[in-house]
């Protein structure tokens, strides 16, 4: 046989190898596309929900427009550990703001930090000193519950003086943590402590929504919004034995990740892991009519209560939530019914 034909015969068997290899892949798929034609993706969605959103109840806003975006149960109580201490260190920094307190100054760790439990990370004692400042670190970065007690203790002493009455410091401080959600808009939130242990005989509570709520005002903050978006931070304690410097880290493991800049994580055995994270992207510049330009922020704040894989369900949810953005703001930024914003005024 001559060399040529032999490879041309060579050539049409491969071809019609790879056809039925084709035809056999085909025919293998085939079942599974017509499956999902016949039931319906809400077969996959919840396949990839159960994979992805096992979550007690979440939300997705816009933080400029109110938008919400996406939701689950967001009016449910329930508890919300670590995250109570977004509130904390926003009433904080707006006492410091009116007082003019240095921020540098250094607060005194209370007795009453040694009836907190959960982790002490830094292994603090009562009379240790830490600065405002990294304390706040501490409590937004590293979720300490101690210095988040101190910053209560002190503020809320301080509160107490301004007003010229006496009681405990740190119920002083909770109630104008309590005050700070119903200003903005909150409903359905109670806080008893400074730090969200939920483990004593009071428990505290909030709901998706009004985590949002304060998220959405706590970002409005320049300090809060820089301290939440750091990786780490070197703070310094003084104790019996003398100044002692500490690298703090930060325990939102998805941050600097898909843009995500904060804010908060929180875990205890009754409020299961959760999560606040939010995100930015360039703003939207468009030129209107008159020639003039309008120019549209773009910054999403989610929340995810109780979910058995928090980072992955907070970063799946705003891959999702910038989806339902864009199609939102091409269709022109319709609102139908109020029930779709995030309401942040008392009612």
């Amino acid at each position: 046989m001559e060399p040529i034909v032999a490879l041309r015969l060579t050539i049409v068997k491969f071809t019609k190898i790879l056809k039925m290899r084709t035809l056999f892949r085909f025919y293998h798929v085939l079942p599974l596309v017509v499956l999902y034609v016949f039931i319906g993706s809400d077969l996959v969605d919840r396949a990839i929900g159960n994979q992805k959103f096992d979550v007690d109840s979440y939300i997705v806003v816009d933080l400029h427009s109110k938008k919400i975006l996406s939701a689950r149960e967001i009016n449910k109580k329930r508890q919300v550990a670590s995250l109570t201490k977004i509130a904390t260190a926003v009433v904080v920094l707006d006492w410091a703001k009116a007082s003019g307190a240095d921020l540098g100054q250094n607060i005194i760790i209370p007795q009453s930090a040694l009836s907190i439990g959960g982790p002490n990370q830094l292994k603090l004692r009562p009379g240790d000193q830490v600065s405002i400042r990294d304390a706040l670190y501490c409590s937004v970065l590293g979720s300490n519950n101690w210095t988040a007690e101190a910053l209560a203790y002190h503020v809320g002493k301080d509160l107490l003086v301004r007003g010229g009455k006496n009681g405990d410091p740190v119920k002083e401080f909770v109630k104008h943590m309590n005050a700070l959600a119903i200003e903005n808009g909150s409903k359905y939130t109670k806080f008893i402590n400074p730090h969200g242990m939920d483990h004593q005989r009071k428990t505290p509570y909030s709901t998706a929504s009004d985590v949002a709520r304060l998220t959405i005002y706590a970002m409005g903050k320049a300090a809060f919004s820089f301290i939440c978006s750091q990786a780490e931070r070197k703070v310094s304690i003084v104790s019996i034995g003398g100044r002692k410097e500490f690298i703090v880290k930060n325990t939102n493991k998805v941050l600097n990740v898909d843009g995500i800049d904060g804010v908060k994580t929180g875990l205890t055995s009754r409020a299961g892991p959760c999560l606040v994270v939010t995100a930015a992207k360039q703003p939207i510049v468009s030129e209107l009519a008159d020639g003039n330009k309008q120019v549209t922020p773009r910054r999403l704040v989610v929340v995810v209560l109780g979910a058995s894989d928090r980072f992955g369900a907070a970063r799946s949810l705003l891959l999702r939530g910038w989806q339902k953005f864009e199609t939102w703001n091409r269709s022109g930024r319709q609102i139908r019914d109020r029930a779709e914003l995030l309401s942040m005024s008392k009612e």
